[in-house]
């Protein structure tokens, strides 16, 4: 998994997340998996859209870039 470059996301095959990324930052570096492989995100949907970004607090609490929130939030 070290060969994944920083901070950008790629589709799993077959795990148990959909996305996995090696997140940088300050020096250190960790590979985060999010997403659930099972659902479709429908992030055209605004409604769809707004309701994630606010039940993840997106916008009001910015997430670490060395969490899988922040990547979820980053994708939608």
């Amino acid at each position: 998994m070290s060969e994944l470059p920083c901070n950008k996301p790629v589709r799993t095959q077959g795990g148990s997340k959909k996305f996995r990324v090696r997140a940088c930052q300050n020096g250190k570096s960790k590979t985060i998996g999010f997403g659930d492989p099972n659902m479709t995100i429908k992030k055209s949907n605004p409604e769809r859209r707004r309701s994630f970004r606010a039940r993840h607090k997106c916008d009001s609490n910015p997430p670490s870039k060395m969490t899988a929130r922040y990547w979820s939030c980053k994708k939608w």
